[in-house]
């Protein structure tokens, strides 16, 4: 059988098993043995312990467990309720649309100290989802603001998500981070933009802003700083070390989880309990991860081994793509695979493929790498797979139909088309500050 039909048939079996229900990691392992037998025979299974031992070695991906950790902690220390309610005081009541506005800005912040859209959801669902549908907001407005804001939290740095592209590509974590910041606050700011455009046009979306609301009071913006100040600060130390080079991101992530627990102290806050269920949700979210990347290096190996690599490059020639054809290419795939499986296995599928077509293409891999991260937020959203999909089914009330949850988030993902757009036609969004730092 020729690698051609091989590798057609891994494609439609990874297809009917996501649909079936199949989790994505046994699905992918499955597949990879069956087809690696079929190629090699028991010769595979040598090929699949050198790749997976090849992560397991790479200690860049030490980072993402001491990261999630320190999220967790933060997140279980309280610290989010006082921002929300600071951004609902400082925003919420004093423009139309003004708590979906605030939404956006706090996830903003969340995403910043998390960097794990689960919890940046949740979090941000949990706050303000109740008083956004008891004041009368647009339920499809409300749902689509969180989940959309809640995305952020695998864009903006610390971003766990940037760090698997470090460990896989060879990059810099320190640009990769610096260069983040530009694409994650312009869709930050798209999102505000969008809903102040939308509550103004459509007014019956949103309450008018509160009557007799005063100046914004010292102890408002002492809450307000209270809130920030001391994550912000963290996050920018963590963040700092990692881009001055002071510190490997593996160790700043080591300090990262130490002075979450310090803040949470500061908070009179810390307690055993919350170490130890920030710690279990860590194990089981690395752990996920894990059989993931298994599955996922297994699936490329197979793939690429089977001629994969020049089966596409084959269709580009024949296309006679550009660069900026290989660019769209490039996101279309995952697009197309953002609404089947999980970001990671994504990156451990394509990343390979991509870095090829980079080279080739001679396309500057920064710019490119942040395009290829945009694109998997999108990944969150898109149906029939997007896990904010889920993660809002989870807290939103029962008589909300799961067609709502999905129709609120598409005008979001259409605005995240519009920010990657924006991207590839200025592309010093994303080089600018990157240049600045590493000259």
């Amino acid at each position: 059988m020729s690698g051609e039909v091989l590798i057609l048939l891994m494609f439609v079996g990874m297809i009917v098993g996501i649909f079936m229900g199949a989790p994505i990691a046994f699905v992918l392992g499955t597949l990879s043995i069956v087809f690696g037998l079929i190629g090699w025979g028991p010769d595979s299974f040598q090929m699949f312990v050198i790749r997976i031992w090849g992560v397991m070695q790479n200690f860049v991906l030490v980072a993402i467990p001491l990261f999630v950790f320190m999220g967790f902690v933060l997140e279980k220390a309280g610290l989010a309720e006082d921002l929300y309610d600071s951004m609902e005081a400082l925003i919420g009541r004093r423009v139309r649309g003004g708590l979906a506005i605030g939404t956006i800005a706090f996830s903003t912040i969340i995403a910043t100290c998390t960097g794990i859209v689960a919890t940046a959801v949740v979090t941000a669902g949990v706050l303000s989802l109740p008083s956004m549908f008891k004041k009368g907001y647009n339920k499809e407005l409300a749902m689509g603001s969180v989940a959309a804001g809640g995305t952020l939290g695998i864009l903006i740095p610390p971003s766990i998500m940037l760090i698997f592209y470090a460990a896989e590509s060879g990059m810099s974590a320190g640009k990769l981070f610096l260069a983040a910041f530009g694409p994650g606050f312009l869709l930050s700011a798209i999102y505000m933009t969008y809903i102040g455009i939308i509550c103004t046009v459509r007014p019956q979306l949103a309450p008018a802003p509160a009557e007799g609301v005063g100046a914004v009071s010292f102890r408002e913006y002492l809450r307000l700083f209270k809130g920030i100040i001391p994550v912000l600060g963290l996050i920018l130390c963590v963040l700092g070390v990692i881009i001055l080079g002071i510190a490997t991101p593996t160790e700043a992530a080591g300090t990262g989880a130490l002075g979450s627990l310090i803040v949470a102290a500061a908070h009179r806050r810390l307690n055993w309990r919350l170490v130890w269920d920030s710690a279990l949700r860590t194990m089981e979210n690395v752990g996920m991860m894990g059989l993931i990347i298994s599955g996922a290096v297994s699936f490329a190996s197979v793939f690429l081994g089977l001629g994969g690599e020049d089966i596409v490059m084959d269709v580009i020639d024949a296309l006679g793509l550009g660069p900026i054809g290989v660019v769209a290419f490039a996101l279309i795939i995952v697009f197309f695979l953002g609404m089947l499986i999980d970001w990671v296995g994504i990156l451990y599928i394509c990343l390979p493929l991509f870095l090829s077509l980079v080279e080739v293409m001679e396309i500057n891999p920064l710019w490119f790498a942040l395009l290829i991260c945009v694109m998997l937020q999108t990944a969150w959203l898109t149906p029939p797979f997007g896990f904010s999909l889920f993660f809002l089914r989870s807290i939103v009330p029962p008589e909300i139909t799961f067609g709502s949850i999905i129709r609120s988030c598409l005008p979001f993902v259409g605005l995240q088309i519009l920010g990657i757009i924006l991207l590839i036609i200025f592309p010093k969004i994303i080089v600018w500050l990157p240049s600045l730092v590493y000259k």
